[in-house]
């Protein structure tokens, strides 16, 4: 059972950076895409960005396009979620989702079949 391991998440104020990074368990892991998503309390996971690994295209949801940047590794199975200019509406639990399966669209939480366990991020106002 391939696990997806998370780690970076922390507490820091509105305008600050984050920098998340995830690794599956096995490097030869094959999958179509790695992502991110996250959840807020009362509230449904929602997509934050994903990576397509055979075109080599990066999604964005509109929230963060111009304040996040995904970068990953396809060989290594890693993704980095490089997060500037936080609001505290970004806070939340994020959460790293590889798609073994290609069942798009990339930005919905049930076309994924691996997660890992989450890193909470805290921006303070």
């Amino acid at each position: 059972q391939v696990q997806l391991v998370e780690s970076g998440g922390g507490l820091v104020q509105a305008g600050g950076s984050l920098k998340l990074t995830c690794a599956a368990s096995e490097r030869t892991f094959s999958n179509y895409a790695m992502g991110w998503f996250r959840q807020a309390p009362g509230k449904e996971r929602e997509f934050v960005a994903a990576v397509r690994w055979d075109v080599g295209y990066v999604y964005y949801a509109d929230s963060v396009k111009g304040r996040f940047t995904l970068s990953g590794d396809n060989a290594k199975n890693t993704v980095a979620l490089q997060m500037n200019s936080l609001r505290p509406e970004d806070t939340a639990s994020y959460y790293c989702a590889a798609m073994v399966k290609w069942y798009p669209p990339l930005m919905r939480a049930t076309s994924y079949d691996y997660w890992g366990q989450g890193t909470q991020v805290t921006v303070s106002a």
